[in-house]
Protein backbone atom coordinates (compact mmCIF):
# COMPACT_ATOMS: atom_id res chain seq x y z
CA UNK A 1 0.00 0.00 0.00
CA UNK A 2 1.72 3.30 -0.84
CA UNK A 3 -0.01 6.81 -0.54
CA UNK A 4 -1.11 8.42 -4.08
CA UNK A 5 -0.87 12.07 -5.33
CA UNK A 6 -4.01 13.88 -4.65
CA UNK A 7 -4.82 16.91 -6.77
CA UNK A 8 -7.71 19.47 -6.90
CA UNK A 9 -8.79 19.94 -10.42
CA UNK A 10 -9.01 23.43 -11.30
CA UNK A 11 -12.71 24.15 -12.77
CA UNK A 12 -11.53 25.38 -16.54
CA UNK A 13 -7.53 25.22 -17.98
CA UNK A 14 -6.43 27.81 -20.03
CA UNK A 15 -2.98 27.54 -20.17
CA UNK A 16 -1.76 29.74 -17.08
CA UNK A 17 1.08 29.05 -15.21
CA UNK A 18 -0.15 27.32 -12.44
CA UNK A 19 -1.93 25.03 -15.17
CA UNK A 20 1.45 23.97 -16.48
CA UNK A 21 2.69 23.46 -13.42
CA UNK A 22 -0.03 21.22 -12.28
CA UNK A 23 0.27 19.13 -15.85
CA UNK A 24 3.94 18.78 -14.84
CA UNK A 25 3.33 17.55 -11.72
CA UNK A 26 0.77 15.17 -13.00
CA UNK A 27 2.92 13.83 -15.54
CA UNK A 28 5.72 13.06 -13.10
CA UNK A 29 3.11 10.73 -10.60
CA UNK A 30 2.33 9.15 -13.69
CA UNK A 31 5.94 8.63 -14.87
CA UNK A 32 6.66 7.28 -10.87
CA UNK A 33 3.58 5.89 -9.57
CA UNK A 34 1.49 4.73 -12.65
CA UNK A 35 -1.38 6.50 -11.05
CA UNK A 36 -2.45 9.35 -9.24
CA UNK A 37 -6.04 10.54 -7.00
CA UNK A 38 -8.00 13.64 -8.24
CA UNK A 39 -10.49 15.07 -5.33
CA UNK A 40 -14.13 14.96 -5.63
CA UNK A 41 -16.09 17.96 -5.68
CA UNK A 42 -19.51 17.44 -3.94
CA UNK A 43 -21.76 17.19 -6.53
CA UNK A 44 -19.64 15.26 -8.21
CA UNK A 45 -19.28 12.82 -5.16
CA UNK A 46 -23.46 12.86 -5.46
CA UNK A 47 -23.61 11.80 -8.41
CA UNK A 48 -20.87 9.34 -8.07
CA UNK A 49 -23.20 7.71 -4.74
CA UNK A 50 -26.39 8.06 -7.20
CA UNK A 51 -24.62 5.74 -9.57
CA UNK A 52 -22.64 3.53 -7.06
CA UNK A 53 -26.46 2.65 -5.29
CA UNK A 54 -28.05 2.10 -9.19
CA UNK A 55 -25.29 -0.44 -9.73
CA UNK A 56 -25.90 -2.32 -6.39
CA UNK A 57 -29.64 -2.33 -7.35
CA UNK A 58 -29.02 -3.63 -11.10
CA UNK A 59 -26.95 -6.29 -9.86
CA UNK A 60 -29.06 -7.63 -6.80
CA UNK A 61 -31.88 -8.35 -9.45
CA UNK A 62 -32.30 -11.74 -11.00
CA UNK A 63 -29.81 -13.67 -13.55
CA UNK A 64 -32.65 -13.45 -15.86
CA UNK A 65 -33.61 -10.06 -15.75
CA UNK A 66 -29.87 -9.14 -15.71
CA UNK A 67 -29.46 -10.63 -19.01
CA UNK A 68 -32.47 -9.42 -20.89
CA UNK A 69 -29.99 -6.24 -21.16
CA UNK A 70 -28.27 -7.35 -23.79
CA UNK A 71 -28.22 -5.59 -27.30
CA UNK A 72 -27.00 -6.89 -31.09
CA UNK A 73 -25.89 -3.46 -32.46
CA UNK A 74 -23.37 -2.23 -29.44
CA UNK A 75 -21.66 -3.68 -26.65
CA UNK A 76 -23.74 -1.56 -23.53
CA UNK A 77 -25.41 -3.93 -21.51
CA UNK A 78 -24.81 -6.84 -19.43
CA UNK A 79 -21.62 -9.05 -19.13
CA UNK A 80 -22.10 -12.34 -17.00
CA UNK A 81 -19.97 -13.33 -14.48
CA UNK A 82 -17.52 -15.58 -16.10
CA UNK A 83 -18.05 -14.74 -19.35
CA UNK A 84 -15.23 -12.23 -19.89
CA UNK A 85 -11.36 -13.48 -20.34
CA UNK A 86 -8.71 -12.33 -18.89
CA UNK A 87 -5.17 -14.38 -20.52
CA UNK A 88 -7.20 -17.51 -21.03
CA UNK A 89 -8.56 -17.47 -17.60
CA UNK A 90 -11.93 -16.52 -16.83
CA UNK A 91 -12.81 -13.36 -14.13
CA UNK A 92 -15.46 -13.28 -11.64
CA UNK A 93 -17.10 -9.65 -11.95
CA UNK A 94 -20.07 -8.87 -13.10
CA UNK A 95 -20.29 -5.84 -15.38
CA UNK A 96 -22.82 -3.43 -17.33
CA UNK A 97 -21.27 -1.84 -19.75
CA UNK A 98 -22.20 1.99 -20.55
CA UNK A 99 -21.46 3.02 -24.22
CA UNK A 100 -22.79 6.12 -26.44
CA UNK A 101 -26.41 5.71 -26.48
CA UNK A 102 -26.93 6.14 -30.26
CA UNK A 103 -30.70 5.89 -31.21
CA UNK A 104 -31.82 3.87 -34.57
CA UNK A 105 -32.74 6.72 -36.68
CA UNK A 106 -29.23 7.80 -36.43
CA UNK A 107 -27.10 7.77 -39.69
CA UNK A 108 -24.68 5.80 -38.58
CA UNK A 109 -26.64 3.30 -37.20
CA UNK A 110 -29.07 3.23 -40.57
CA UNK A 111 -25.71 3.54 -41.81
CA UNK A 112 -24.81 -0.58 -40.37
CA UNK A 113 -21.58 1.46 -38.47
CA UNK A 114 -20.20 -1.71 -36.25
CA UNK A 115 -20.98 -0.60 -32.10
CA UNK A 116 -23.40 1.98 -32.85
CA UNK A 117 -27.09 1.49 -31.66
CA UNK A 118 -29.67 1.76 -28.63
CA UNK A 119 -28.06 1.26 -25.25
CA UNK A 120 -30.57 -1.85 -23.57
CA UNK A 121 -30.93 0.42 -20.21
CA UNK A 122 -32.51 -1.19 -17.19
CA UNK A 123 -34.96 1.30 -16.22
CA UNK A 124 -35.09 5.18 -16.67
CA UNK A 125 -33.23 6.16 -13.06
CA UNK A 126 -30.51 3.31 -13.94
CA UNK A 127 -30.04 5.38 -17.22
CA UNK A 128 -30.33 8.76 -15.67
CA UNK A 129 -27.89 8.20 -12.69
CA UNK A 130 -24.96 6.45 -14.91
CA UNK A 131 -25.47 9.39 -17.28
CA UNK A 132 -25.49 11.88 -15.05
CA UNK A 133 -22.13 10.21 -13.30
CA UNK A 134 -20.43 10.22 -16.83
CA UNK A 135 -21.26 13.73 -18.01
CA UNK A 136 -19.24 14.53 -14.87
CA UNK A 137 -16.55 12.61 -15.77
CA UNK A 138 -16.72 14.09 -19.16
CA UNK A 139 -16.15 17.43 -17.63
CA UNK A 140 -13.19 16.19 -15.56
CA UNK A 141 -11.81 14.30 -18.78
CA UNK A 142 -11.32 17.17 -20.72
CA UNK A 143 -9.78 19.11 -18.24
CA UNK A 144 -7.16 16.41 -17.55
CA UNK A 145 -6.11 16.38 -21.16
CA UNK A 146 -5.43 19.85 -21.20
CA UNK A 147 -3.50 19.42 -18.36
CA UNK A 148 -1.47 16.71 -19.59
CA UNK A 149 -0.92 18.46 -22.68
CA UNK A 150 0.55 21.54 -21.01
CA UNK A 151 2.78 18.89 -19.21
CA UNK A 152 3.84 17.24 -22.55
CA UNK A 153 4.67 20.80 -23.32
CA UNK A 154 1.92 20.80 -26.07
CA UNK A 155 -0.63 23.01 -26.76
CA UNK A 156 -3.81 23.12 -24.46
CA UNK A 157 -6.20 21.78 -26.58
CA UNK A 158 -3.95 19.32 -28.62
CA UNK A 159 -5.50 15.92 -26.90
CA UNK A 160 -8.81 17.39 -26.35
CA UNK A 161 -8.93 17.95 -30.83
CA UNK A 162 -9.69 14.16 -30.61
CA UNK A 163 -11.89 14.15 -28.39
CA UNK A 164 -15.01 15.92 -29.09
CA UNK A 165 -17.80 14.10 -29.43
CA UNK A 166 -15.44 10.88 -28.15
CA UNK A 167 -16.80 7.68 -27.77
CA UNK A 168 -16.56 7.57 -24.15
CA UNK A 169 -17.85 4.57 -22.39
CA UNK A 170 -17.96 2.90 -18.84
CA UNK A 171 -17.75 -0.73 -17.15
CA UNK A 172 -20.09 -0.49 -13.47
CA UNK A 173 -18.52 -3.27 -12.01
CA UNK A 174 -19.38 -5.77 -9.25
CA UNK A 175 -17.07 -8.41 -7.63
CA UNK A 176 -18.39 -11.34 -5.71
CA UNK A 177 -16.84 -12.09 -2.22
CA UNK A 178 -13.82 -14.42 -2.62
CA UNK A 179 -15.09 -18.15 -2.40
CA UNK A 180 -13.81 -22.05 -3.02
CA UNK A 181 -15.03 -21.03 -6.60
CA UNK A 182 -14.75 -17.30 -7.23
CA UNK A 183 -11.01 -16.94 -6.85
CA UNK A 184 -10.08 -13.30 -8.90
CA UNK A 185 -11.97 -10.12 -9.87
CA UNK A 186 -10.22 -8.94 -13.10
CA UNK A 187 -6.25 -10.27 -14.42
CA UNK A 188 -3.80 -8.28 -14.96
CA UNK A 189 -3.93 -6.49 -17.85
CA UNK A 190 -3.74 -2.35 -19.66
CA UNK A 191 -6.76 -0.48 -20.33
CA UNK A 192 -6.88 -0.14 -24.53
CA UNK A 193 -8.12 3.48 -24.64
CA UNK A 194 -7.10 6.97 -23.40
CA UNK A 195 -7.54 7.90 -20.22
CA UNK A 196 -9.17 6.20 -17.15
CA UNK A 197 -10.86 7.66 -14.51
CA UNK A 198 -12.00 5.18 -12.00
CA UNK A 199 -13.90 5.46 -8.33
CA UNK A 200 -14.55 2.40 -6.20
CA UNK A 201 -15.97 1.85 -3.18
CA UNK A 202 -14.70 1.36 0.60
CA UNK A 203 -13.84 -2.45 -0.01
CA UNK A 204 -10.69 -2.43 -1.61
CA UNK A 205 -8.99 -4.72 -4.41
CA UNK A 206 -7.65 -2.86 -7.17
CA UNK A 207 -4.02 -3.25 -7.56
CA UNK A 208 -1.57 -1.40 -9.90
CA UNK A 209 1.59 -2.01 -11.26
CA UNK A 210 3.97 1.06 -11.05
CA UNK A 211 6.92 1.80 -14.24
CA UNK A 212 9.49 -0.41 -13.58
CA UNK A 213 13.17 1.12 -15.24
CA UNK A 214 13.93 -1.15 -18.55
CA UNK A 215 10.65 -3.47 -18.16
CA UNK A 216 8.83 -3.70 -21.69
CA UNK A 217 5.20 -3.34 -21.86
CA UNK A 218 3.54 -4.97 -24.32
CA UNK A 219 1.56 -2.76 -27.29
CA UNK A 220 -2.06 -3.98 -27.18
CA UNK A 221 -2.97 -2.26 -30.40
CA UNK A 222 -0.60 -4.38 -32.49
CA UNK A 223 -1.95 -7.56 -33.86
CA UNK A 224 -0.23 -10.29 -31.99
CA UNK A 225 0.66 -8.39 -28.97
CA UNK A 226 -1.38 -8.56 -25.70
CA UNK A 227 -0.54 -7.61 -21.79
CA UNK A 228 -2.79 -9.67 -20.59
CA UNK A 229 -1.49 -11.56 -17.66
CA UNK A 230 1.66 -9.96 -18.07
CA UNK A 231 4.02 -9.84 -14.39
CA UNK A 232 0.29 -10.80 -13.16
CA UNK A 233 2.73 -12.68 -10.24
CA UNK A 234 5.25 -10.53 -10.14
CA UNK A 235 6.57 -7.63 -7.95
CA UNK A 236 5.44 -4.90 -7.73
CA UNK A 237 2.36 -4.19 -7.70
CA UNK A 238 0.69 -1.24 -5.75
CA UNK A 239 -2.78 -2.03 -3.71
CA UNK A 240 -5.04 1.47 -4.29
CA UNK A 241 -6.63 2.14 -0.76
CA UNK A 242 -10.26 2.92 -1.10
CA UNK A 243 -10.66 6.22 -0.18
CA UNK A 244 -14.09 7.61 -0.10
CA UNK A 245 -14.24 11.13 -2.11
CA UNK A 246 -11.41 10.57 -5.02
CA UNK A 247 -11.10 9.48 -8.34
CA UNK A 248 -8.22 7.23 -9.83
CA UNK A 249 -6.37 8.46 -12.87
CA UNK A 250 -4.14 6.53 -15.12
CA UNK A 251 -3.08 6.45 -18.58
CA UNK A 252 -4.18 3.96 -21.03
CA UNK A 253 -2.85 2.13 -24.23
CA UNK A 254 -2.93 5.23 -26.50
CA UNK A 255 -1.39 7.62 -24.35
CA UNK A 256 1.64 5.12 -24.58
CA UNK A 257 1.40 4.99 -28.25
CA UNK A 258 1.14 8.89 -28.51
CA UNK A 259 4.39 9.42 -26.87
CA UNK A 260 5.83 6.71 -27.67
CA UNK A 261 6.35 5.04 -24.28
CA UNK A 262 7.25 8.20 -22.50
CA UNK A 263 3.81 7.83 -20.64
CA UNK A 264 3.33 4.32 -20.00
CA UNK A 265 -0.32 2.47 -20.25
CA UNK A 266 -0.68 1.37 -16.28
CA UNK A 267 -1.11 -2.59 -15.81
CA UNK A 268 -3.94 -3.06 -13.16
CA UNK A 269 -5.62 -6.30 -11.59
CA UNK A 270 -8.54 -6.55 -9.60
CA UNK A 271 -8.30 -9.47 -6.12
CA UNK A 272 -11.53 -10.35 -4.77
CA UNK A 273 -12.00 -9.59 -1.11
CA UNK A 274 -13.90 -11.29 2.18
CA UNK A 275 -17.20 -9.17 0.84
CA UNK A 276 -18.56 -7.87 -2.73
CA UNK A 277 -17.21 -4.83 -3.71
CA UNK A 278 -18.26 -2.12 -6.74
CA UNK A 279 -16.58 -0.09 -9.25
CA UNK A 280 -17.04 1.72 -12.08
CA UNK A 281 -13.89 2.34 -14.51
CA UNK A 282 -14.68 5.34 -17.30
CA UNK A 283 -12.94 5.69 -20.42
CA UNK A 284 -11.90 8.96 -22.12
CA UNK A 285 -11.66 8.45 -25.30
CA UNK A 286 -10.83 9.73 -28.99
CA UNK A 287 -14.24 10.04 -30.96
CA UNK A 288 -15.09 6.99 -33.25
CA UNK A 289 -13.42 7.83 -36.50
CA UNK A 290 -10.66 9.57 -35.16
CA UNK A 291 -7.02 8.21 -36.57
CA UNK A 292 -4.30 9.10 -33.78
CA UNK A 293 -0.94 9.30 -34.30
CA UNK A 294 2.22 9.68 -32.31
CA UNK A 295 2.71 13.17 -31.38
CA UNK A 296 6.55 12.94 -32.79
CA UNK A 297 7.69 11.93 -35.86
CA UNK A 298 4.81 9.49 -37.01
CA UNK A 299 5.32 7.59 -40.11
CA UNK A 300 2.81 6.86 -42.84
CA UNK A 301 1.28 3.94 -41.76
CA UNK A 302 1.74 4.42 -37.63
CA UNK A 303 -1.94 5.22 -36.62
CA UNK A 304 -4.64 3.78 -34.29
CA UNK A 305 -7.84 4.48 -35.95
CA UNK A 306 -9.79 4.48 -32.99
CA UNK A 307 -13.17 2.74 -33.93
CA UNK A 308 -11.19 -0.11 -35.74
CA UNK A 309 -9.51 -0.34 -32.01
CA UNK A 310 -12.16 -0.50 -29.82
CA UNK A 311 -14.62 -2.83 -32.07
CA UNK A 312 -11.00 -5.18 -32.20
CA UNK A 313 -11.02 -4.97 -28.78
CA UNK A 314 -14.44 -6.07 -27.74
CA UNK A 315 -14.90 -8.03 -30.45
CA UNK A 316 -11.73 -9.82 -28.85
CA UNK A 317 -12.96 -9.87 -25.25
CA UNK A 318 -16.31 -11.23 -26.53
CA UNK A 319 -16.01 -13.54 -29.47
CA UNK A 320 -19.53 -14.98 -28.65
CA UNK A 321 -21.45 -12.04 -28.14
CA UNK A 322 -24.69 -11.43 -30.41
CA UNK A 323 -23.09 -8.30 -30.89
CA UNK A 324 -20.22 -9.54 -32.67
CA UNK A 325 -21.73 -12.11 -34.78
CA UNK A 326 -23.97 -9.55 -35.85
CA UNK A 327 -21.39 -7.85 -37.36
CA UNK A 328 -19.71 -10.89 -38.67
CA UNK A 329 -22.78 -11.94 -40.58
CA UNK A 330 -23.76 -8.51 -41.93
CA UNK A 331 -19.96 -7.48 -43.00
CA UNK A 332 -19.89 -4.67 -40.66
CA UNK A 333 -16.24 -5.09 -40.62
CA UNK A 334 -16.33 -3.73 -44.43
CA UNK A 335 -18.24 -0.63 -43.06
CA UNK A 336 -15.64 0.15 -40.58
CA UNK A 337 -12.39 -0.43 -43.05
CA UNK A 338 -14.31 2.11 -45.38
CA UNK A 339 -14.27 4.59 -42.29
CA UNK A 340 -10.31 3.96 -41.75
CA UNK A 341 -9.08 4.61 -45.13
CA UNK A 342 -11.13 7.91 -45.05
CA UNK A 343 -9.71 8.66 -41.99
CA UNK A 344 -6.22 7.91 -42.84
CA UNK A 345 -6.58 10.07 -45.79
CA UNK A 346 -7.60 12.58 -43.64
CA UNK A 347 -4.96 13.05 -41.15
CA UNK A 348 -1.25 12.45 -43.04
CA UNK A 349 1.57 13.18 -41.17
CA UNK A 350 2.43 16.44 -40.78
CA UNK A 351 6.71 17.57 -40.59
CA UNK A 352 7.31 16.73 -37.24
CA UNK A 353 6.37 19.22 -34.74
CA UNK A 354 9.43 20.45 -31.55
CA UNK A 355 7.39 19.08 -28.50
CA UNK A 356 9.87 19.39 -25.27
CA UNK A 357 8.44 15.78 -24.08
CA UNK A 358 11.65 15.78 -21.91
CA UNK A 359 9.68 18.53 -19.64
CA UNK A 360 7.52 16.33 -17.61
CA UNK A 361 11.32 14.86 -16.20
CA UNK A 362 12.82 17.84 -15.36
Amino acid sequence: MADLVTFQLPQSVSGSESDVALGLTMIRAWRRDGIFQLRMSEAQLEKAQRAFESSRRFFRQPLEDKARCVSDSTYSGYVASGEELTAGEADYSEIFTVCKDVPLTDARVQARWPCHGPAPWPDETYRRDMKEHTDELGSTGERLLRLVALGLGLEVGALTALTRDGWHHMRVLRFPARSTTATRGIGAHTDYGLLVIAAQDDVGGLYIRPPVEGEKRRRNWLPGESSAGMYEHDEPWTFVKPVPDVLTVFPGDILQFLTRGYLLSTPHKVALNTRERFAMAYFHEPHFEACVRPLTTPGPDEYIHYGSHFTNMFMRCYPDRITTQRILDEDRLTTLAWLREDAVLRTAPVEDLPLPLHRAAS
